[in-house]
C-alpha cells in the first residue's frame, strides 16, 4: 500500500509556495492579477501531479502479460 507522506509533503510545499506568492508580489496596480496567476498556477501543477500520482497507484485498466510463449522480453 502506498504511502500518504508525498501527497500531504507536495500539498504542504505547495500551500508553502502559495503563501510565498501572495506575501512576496510587489505592491502595483497588477498585484491581484499577478497573486491569482501564481496560485492557479500552483493548483494547477498540484491537481496534475495529484491526479498522475493517483493513477500510477490505483490504475483503472490492470496490466496483463501476453501468454504467448514464442515471444521474448
Amino acid at each position: 500500500m502506498a504511502s500518504i507522506i508525498p501527497v500531504i509533503f507536495i500539498l504542504a510545499m505547495i500551500i508553502g509556495l502559495m503563501a510565498c506568492g501572495y506575501l512576496f508580489v510587489p505592491k502595483g496596480p497588477h498585484q491581484t492579477t499577478i497573486r491569482t496567476a501564481i496560485m492557479l498556477t500552483l493548483a494547477s501543477c498540484y491537481l496534475m501531479w495529484m491526479v498522475t500520482y493517483m493513477a500510477q497507484l490505483h490504475p483503472l485498466i490492470t496490466p496483463y502479460r501476453s501468454s504467448s510463449k514464442g515471444e521474448s522480453i
